[in-house]
Order: C-alpha cells, then structure tokens, then sequence
C-alpha cells in the first residue's frame, strides 16, 4: 500500500493520496486550497492515476481544489449528503466572519459528477476496499474513511482518515454552521472510541496518531470516556 500526503498553505489541511501499489490507480482525500501543483508532482512521482476524490466533510478548505482534481480527469467526487449543498455553495458552511474573510476572493467551483456517501457502505476504489463511517459533529456530513493498513508504512490493521473529526491531542471544532459538540461527543463515543488501538489515524490537519494514543492523552476522548481529569476547552482547530 501507498499512503502519502501533504499539507496545503492554506489552513494547513492535509490533503492525501493512497493506492494500493506505486505506478496504480489511487483515491485523492480532501483536496484543498492551493494544492494542485503539489499535488500533480505527488502523482507523477508515485506514478499514479487518481479514480476518485473522497471528501472527509465540506468545508472549503477541504473541498476547493475538488472541481479541478476531478474535472482535468473526468472522475467521482464522494460526499456525504449532509454536506453535500456546500459543494454548492461553500458559504453554507462558514461563519460570517469567515465568509467576509474570503470575500469571493477565491474562484471556487461545483464539481459536476457527485456520488453521495453512506454510513457503512464500502467503496471499492483503485483496487481499495474503504469503510464509510458518518461521524457528524464537525459538520454534518463529516465521515471517517476506513481501510485495511497491510502493506502499509505502520504495524497496524487499519487505517482511519479522520478528517476533522480527530486530531492529535484535539477534535474539530463544532462553532461552524451545522456543528454540534453533543453530536460530536456521539461521534467520538460510537465511531472513534471502539476502534482497535493500533489504527493509524490521518487526520485532516496535523500529524498522524493512533487511537491508543488518543484514547490516552487527549482530553476529549478522556472526558467522553468517563475518565478524570479537567474538561477540556471548546476546540477551535480547522477551518
């Protein structure tokens, strides 16, 4: 398995690109802002042929390179339909304060093939087979990207991109339009928290991290445990 990525300028989201061998076809994970060229050498040095774009969730600096990645190659992007009026229109899912940052300042584009993404279903892409989890909270289409870690760079079983769900030692922030920190605290309880804990987690923004390790020291997934400790302040990482 290949797993590789980078973090965008803007935002520091880590888009990601993962194939089942260099030289094969390979799915493109949140593709954000600013990212196209990196991107294109990231594939060209590996080889690779993208097949789809699946998106964690649909905030723009996860989704604003989506129309080009897809449209230059004539493939799927993958959404949850509860995110899915923000490739639309991007402005759903900021605050005003944010809406008045961009400003219309960055030329964005609706992809025009959209599948929708459903709890549970597998997809069976670029010879992967990717477990969908809906964890809103975050958004509320936010999803979890699971898939079998053999071949790959970690001793582990699984691997879980995360979006902005979970981060090393943090979760996304839940202030945005369709955010909800109880929603979120179901989430972190029924998706995140029974997972093994050597899954690997890439997460939408950060360094990579296990589930063990969160389970341990962050103290969101402590407090939503039931364990001691003080509780934690209101996240603010992401978009």
């Amino acid at each position: 398995m290949l797993v590789a990525g980078f973090p965008a300028d803007a935002f520091g989201t880590n888009c990601y690109v993962v194939a089942a061998a260099p030289g094969e076809q390979c799915v493109v994970v949140d593709p954000g802002i600013g990212v196209l060229d990196r991107l294109d050498a990231l594939l060209a040095e590996h080889r690779l042929h993208p097949a789809a774009v699946l998106l964690t969730h649909g905030h723009l600096d996860h989704t604003f390179s989506v129309a080009p990645v897809c449209g230059a190659r004539g493939i799927i992007a993958y959404v949850h339909p509860g995110d899915r009026e923000m490739l639309a229109d991007p402005a759903k899912g900021l605050s005003a304060d944010l809406t008045s940052l961009f400003g219309g300042r960055l030329p964005y584009t609706e992809p025009e093939d959209v599948a929708e993404l459903t709890d549970g279903a597998t997809l069976a892409l670029a010879g992967l087979e990717i477990t969908v989890d809906h964890a809103p909270g975050h958004t509320g289409g936010s999803v979890l990207f699971r898939l079998p870690a053999a071949g790959s760079p970690w001793e582990a079983e699984q691997l879980c991109l995360s979006g902005d769900v979970l981060f090393a030692g943090s979760i996304g922030r839940t202030d945005l339009p369709g955010g909800s920190m109880p929603t979120m605290i179901s989430s972190l309880r029924d998706k995140i928290l029974p997972l093994a804990d050597d899954t690997v987690v890439l997460p939408g923004h950060g360094p990579a991290t296990t589930i063990g390790r969160e389970r341990a020291t962050n103290p969101y997934l402590i407090e939503v445990a039931g364990g001691d400790g003080a509780r934690p302040a209101a996240p603010a990482r992401g978009l």
